[in-house]
């Protein structure tokens, strides 16, 4: 069964920056694209950046372009999200899964709140 764990999220103010971490289990992480999401109240989830297997290719959300950076770790079946100039609609829960069809079984997410 795919488990997904993210952390590394938090309470910064804007312009600041976060480094988010998602280790997956489960699975043969190396084989599979890979990307953040994220869910705001009220909101859809919706896909902020994705990685492909060999990190050849990067595809990011508009909003995100140029703030944002994903890389991977594939000895550590690990994803990150480097999160710089953080915005207050960065706000809300990041979730790791497959991209571009996600595997049915959800980490808990790491939440970000970006204000003064």
């Amino acid at each position: 069964q795919v488990q997904l764990v993210e952390s590394g999220g938090g309470l910064v103010q804007p312009g600041g920056s976060l480094r988010l971490s998602c280790t997956a289990s489960g699975m043969m992480f190396g084989d599979y694209t890979m990307g953040w999401y994220r869910q705001a109240p009220g909101n859809q989830r919706e896909l902020v950046a994705s990685l492909t297997p060999g990190s050849l290719y990067t595809v990011y959300a508009d909003s995100v372009k140029g703030r944002f950076t994903i890389s991977r770790d594939n000895s550590k079946n690990t994803l990150y999200l480097q999160m710089n100039s953080l915005k207050p609609e960065d706000t809300a829960v990041y979730f790791c899964n497959m991209s571009p069809v996600p595997n049915e079984n959800w980490g808990q997410g790491t939440p970000v709140t970006v204000s003064s």
